[in-house]
């Protein structure tokens, strides 16, 4: 998730205080599970451990927690490194609603934070592809820092030192489980996305680890060119279109492929040609705002007042304010109620970050405590706040783009799935279209599949759309 910081308002320093008097994590614990996978019966062992991150001279400075399901007698299959973003989420997000063997509902039209955290059986798993390695970076999870406030920030809470040291994790658990003769993939959500092709490139280039694969989910991928609402570029406006133009589809029943990609090709052609038209040119400036209110169902008066510029809040608020709700930036289509629906601006929280916060953290700290057994002390953050308001942000840059290119080149056998839900407006589909459209072929096109599929940031939560990813995960598994 990319932009937890909006929502965010506790203090930075309770993610970096000193660690030095915390009791010392458990040992790894391991237990047989079995769950039914696209209709069988899979058999597997699930297992949370540590892996101690040290600096340069040697000294132990951090601990990283994991949840790994791996099928016994399997040492050869492939294993997959999963990241959620944030930064500040933990990766149980794509653990417990996406390819874990084990999920518990959240992210929905009417999931509520009272929900009782139960896990089921996930038969979209990935587990029957692949085995699995959730990654709890520093501060997230029950992962933590063993440094003070100012040197934890500089050791793991910047886009650099993050992707140096989580390169290191993955080569470490290889290490530790024997595994480097498997094939390795890598899978990054939100901002995730932004540190898979990177942590890929890392484990090329700097560790001696080859990728057969990157999955990118809902990625943060290229922040220049997402931007803000005050840039001159259409860019960040032409990457938004789409997906609010989605929204107003699906609620009216008629949301597919097809019906789709006459907005994209109205975003990246008429949209953008009238927008740089700007004042030399009124007749565009009242073409764009009447088609911009036909795609989007909002206002035509409101929309020709603000120029075709439809901001994400405004058309959050807007396109649900007669039923006194605000939808989701994650899915625009997931509402709530607005408890201040009189006010100028928006006053309350996002809708599935208010959902999901206990469901999920409930459903994890129960699997890891109760079932597991491991047992350690602290507070499991599933969401923090505190490490996304001390992250350095300086440095963010479109090095993923870069990465990925790079990583491609390295190894011409290497294959990259971006998947998107069509609804979600924390990290468009249109940014990732864009990006591939001006990737080089590398010898063949088909190397880079981009996946759309009903549902906004956490698409899989949808059972229809979680089973379309599968059947599209299978293609780069090879299956």
């Amino acid at each position: 998730m990319s932009s937890m910081a909006a929502d965010a308002k506790p203090d930075a320093d309770k993610a970096t205080a000193p660690k030095s008097e915390l009791p010392p994590l458990p040992e790894d614990k391991s237990v047989p599970q079995s769950a039914v996978i696209g209709g069988r019966t899979i058999n597997y062992t699930a297992t949370v451990g540590t892996i101690v991150v040290r600096d340069a001279e040697g000294k132990k400075i951090g601990e990283v927690v994991y949840t790994a399901y791996t099928v016994p007698g399997g040492g050869e299959r492939p294993v997959t490194f999963a990241f959620n973003g944030g930064p500040g989420a933990s990766s149980v997000y794509l653990n417990l609603g996406a390819v874990g063997p084990k999920r518990v509902p959240f992210g929905d039209e009417g999931d509520a934070p009272s929900d009782a955290p139960v896990l089921r059986d996930n038969p979209n798993s990935w587990l029957d592809l692949t085995d699995l390695v959730f990654i709890d970076p520093i501060g997230t999870g029950f992962s933590r820092s063993l440094e003070d406030a100012e040197k934890t920030k500089k050791d793991f809470y910047g886009p650099e030192q993050d992707i140096k040291y989580l390169s290191r994790v993955v080569y470490d658990w290889l290490t530790k489980a024997g595994r480097m003769r498997s094939a390795k993939y890598v899978m990054g959500e939100s901002y995730g996305g932004y540190r898979a092709p990177r942590i890929a490139n890392a484990l090329q280039t700097q560790m001696g680890v080859g990728v057969n694969g990157v999955v990118m989910v809902s990625p943060y991928l290229d922040p220049p060119a997402i931007g803000d609402d005050t840039a001159l570029s259409p860019l960040p406006w032409i990457i938004n279109l789409p997906s609010m133009a989605a929204a107003k589809l699906e609620r009216e029943g008629r949301l597919s492929a097809d019906t789709i990609a006459p907005v994209v090709a109205y975003a990246r052609g008429a949209y953008a040609t009238d927008f740089l038209a700007g004042k030399s040119d009124p007749e565009a400036a009242k073409r764009m705002a009447a088609k911009v209110a036909e795609l989007t169902g909002l206002d035509p008066a409101l929309v020709q007042r603000l120029g075709g510029r439809i901001d994400i809040n405004t058309f959050l608020r807007e396109s649900h304010r007669a039923d006194g709700k605000i939808g989701s930036v994650y899915d625009s289509n997931v509402t709530a109620y607005d408890p201040f629906p009189t006010s100028a601006e928006r006053r309350s929280g996002d809708p599935i970050l208010n959902a999901l916060l206990a469901p999920t953290t409930s459903a994890m700290v129960d699997f890891v405590t109760r079932v597991v057994g491991w047992k350690a002390e602290g507070h499991y953050e599933a969401l923090s706040f505190a490490v996304n308001e001390a992250w350095d942000r300086k440095t963010i840059t479109d090095k993923p783009v870069s990465d990925l290119r790079e990583a491609m080149a390295n190894d011409p056998k290497m294959k990259v799935l971006i998947a998107h839900g069509f609804n979600d407006l924390s990290c468009p589909f249109m940014g990732s279209r864009l990006i591939i459209d001006q990737l080089p072929a590398f010898g063949d096109a088909n190397r880079v599949h981009l996946a759309l599929y009903p549902g906004g940031h956490m698409f899989y939560t949808r059972n229809a759309s979680g089973a379309a990813f599968h059947a599209d995960a299978k293609a780069l598994y090879g299956e």
